[in-house]
């Protein structure tokens, strides 16, 4: 009989522990909004804590910004430039995963942009 309440205590901290764990959300070959989160998604929470005080590469994905791991956002080119990510959002397709809020890029391919007639 007293290994009942042990029992339960320890399911119940296993429980716990599972639900605290954020889930991985893998995205394949995904088109995606593009820019800098600070200056075009309006995102305030640098990847360093900071609040919105650097430029860093963020993709949105049904209406939702995050800040992208594993590429810069000068690696696409000069971000303050005219069409940089600073200045306008751009079509991106993308494969990677979102663990704990943050966009982990595998592939980012910048689309061609498509001229109005």
């Amino acid at each position: 009989m007293k290994s009942l309440p042990l029992a339960l205590f320890i399911s119940a901290i296993s429980l716990n522990a599972n639900t605290q764990t954020s889930p991985k959300k893998v995205i394949t070959k995904q088109v995606v909004d593009i820019a800098c989160g600070e200056c075009q998604f309006k995102m305030l929470a640098s990847p360093q804590g900071g609040k919105g005080k650097s430029c860093d590469l963020a993709i949105r994905i049904d209406g939702k910004p995050y800040f992208v791991d594993g590429k810069n956002i000068d690696d696409f080119g000069d971000a303050h430039g005219e069409h940089g990510f600073c200045n306008a959002v751009s079509k991106a397709e993308v494969s990677g995963e979102i663990v704990k809020n943050r966009f982990k890029a595998k592939e980012i391919t910048i689309l061609p942009i498509k001229k109005s007639l």
